[in-house]
């Protein structure tokens, strides 16, 4: 089981490159950054993790920025967003962003994606927030389009493309898409619909939520077996076990949002995990 690491970079905390290559030196697998364009001072909607809302939601780093740079100084670790809010972007440049990052770091990234929780922000994108669910489908049928090896048209319920010369292409193919969000009929349907498979935060239930995953995937007709990657997880040895028994192929451990000191010793002591 591959043992990757999330973290809110910001610009208060330890920076990207530094952190790829000692997470890389030390033998982790990956590492996955969350994406919020902004937070609106004034919000309505409820913080999922409690309030008040950590400080570091409202300074991340854009992800595909700092994912580049722990690209250009590392030749292993695995890149990953947990997770980007397609709903919140135009389709055809996160296309373009993805496909890049996938091609120069020799097909090392892997797409996590949100349907968001901060009705505000995606408010400010022009995301309408009934309808956020099938955008983000839209939207990554459309990207596949091309991503595709021939030109190829795409007509969608929110946005179309035409037949087009979209190069550079992800190094193998369509990258990962890991889909995040609660358990429940609905969120299995659509992992099986669109998506490699789960990213499901903390990793709570999973015993018990795999196999409806599971039966959604065979009725959809998909072969093989979803991959599912316990997300934003606090390590314990108890815990990493039981993952191992359920035979997932990666866990994400959370890192703190801290200072290089702070977060060098957290990868010290994940490091027994390894």
């Amino acid at each position: 089981m591959r043992i990757a690491t999330t973290i809110f970079l910001t610009d208060e905390t330890i920076r990207p490159v530094r952190l790829a290559q000692e997470l890389e030196q030390r033998g982790f697998a990956g590492l996955y950054l969350p994406e919020h364009t902004h937070i609106p001072a004034s919000r309505d909607t409820p913080a999922p993790m409690g309030e008040p809302l950590p400080r570091e939601y409202g300074r991340t780093l854009d992800p595909f920025i700092a994912l580049g740079q722990a690209a250009a100084v590392t030749e292993r670790l695995r890149l990953g967003t947990g997770i980007t809010l397609v709903a919140q972007h135009d389709p055809v440049d996160l296309a373009k962003q993805i496909a890049t990052l996938d091609h120069l770091s020799g097909g090392r990234f892997t797409l996590g994606v949100g349907y968001g929780w901060n009705v505000e922000e995606a408010a400010d994108h022009g995301v309408d927030w009934s309808t956020r669910r099938a955008l983000v489908r839209d939207r990554l049928a459309l990207m596949r389009a091309l991503w595709a090896d021939e030109p190829t048209a795409y007509h969608g319920e929110f946005g179309s493309v035409r037949a087009s010369l979209a190069h550079p292409k992800p190094a193998g193919g369509a990258p990962r898409v890991l889909l995040g969000g609660a358990a429940g009929p609905r969120l299995f349907g659509e992992v099986a619909e669109g998506a490699d498979g789960w990213l499901p935060v903390g990793g709570r239930g999973l015993g018990e939520a795999l196999p409806a995953l599971r039966r959604a995937w065979e009725d959809a007709g998909r072969a093989g077996d979803p991959e599912v990657v316990p997300y934003a997880v606090r390590p314990t040895p108890g815990k990493l076990a039981h993952y191992r028994e359920l035979g997932l192929p990666e866990v994400v451990l959370q890192l703190p949002a801290a200072d290089e000191p702070e977060v060098l010793r957290t990868l010290d002591d994940y490091a027994r995990y390894l």
